[in-house]
């Protein structure tokens, strides 16, 4: 009996090692394909505008991932992830995602053009939310240029890092790396506690125009 205790022992380290090393945030496999709107696992909550959340889990070069559009109007959902991410420990964020459409003239420096097709939240809620919470928002712009970090306009909680930027990389599938614990320090100063939200949205209202973007995977990881 001995004999197989250790080996079994060892396995269960590694595999307790491997887990920290990776944590999925989404892959979109527990949710059904063709599913419509807020995904299974995600919440809504918008309070402001007229959300549609024209949303679609599809298959796409292979993967499951979300397809989402906008139209006029901006629409985000949320996923708690309270007690799931140690930033110390894997303080990178990596997402695959491509951009199709992105609003006419939006340019996230600007309070009356600030649409993205694809905008990826990082939140620390303090209360009250509405003004102490502390929001970092990866985005695809469509006007200002990569390496862009700004304090939102629009909403004084949210600073943007402009991951991408323009119609060049249209089209194509791109997975990204952030360093959020250093992106905290940066924005913020010291260093950060757990997130506790991710969120994904799309808007095209402030343009009147359209948008549209798939996300896949979403995960953080060890440097």
């Amino acid at each position: 009996m001995t004999r197989f205790v250790v080996p079994a022992l060892v396995l269960s380290l590694t595999a307790v090692a491997w887990a920290a090393d990776v944590v999925t945030i989404e892959d979109w496999k527990a949710a059904k394909l063709g599913a419509k709107g807020i995904p299974e696992g995600w919440l809504g909550g918008q309070t402001w505008g007229l959300p549609q959340h024209d949303f679609a889990i599809e298959e796409n070069d292979g993967h499951r991932v979300l397809h989402l559009k906008s139209k006029i109007e901006s629409s985000s959902m949320r996923k708690d992830i309270k007690g799931k991410v140690n930033l110390k420990e894997t303080p990178i964020l990596e997402w695959r995602w491509k951009g199709v459409t992105l609003p006419v003239n939006g340019d996230c420096r600007k309070k009356s053009t600030d649409d993205q097709a694809a905008q990826l939240y990082v939140v620390w809620p303090r209360f009250p939310e509405a003004v102490r919470s502390q929001i970092i928002g990866y985005i695809w712009d469509t006007t200002a240029p990569a390496g862009t970090i700004v304090k939102s306009e629009k909403t004084a909680t949210v600073t943007y890092v402009v991951v991408r930027s323009g119609p060049a990389d249209l089209g194509k599938w791109l997975t990204e790396r952030r360093n959020v614990a250093e992106d905290y320090r940066k924005i913020y100063g010291g260093q950060p506690d757990n997130p506790a939200v991710i969120s994904l949205a799309i808007d095209s209202d402030d343009t009147s125009s359209s948008a549209e973007s798939f996300f896949g995977s979403i995960l953080f990881k060890k440097p």
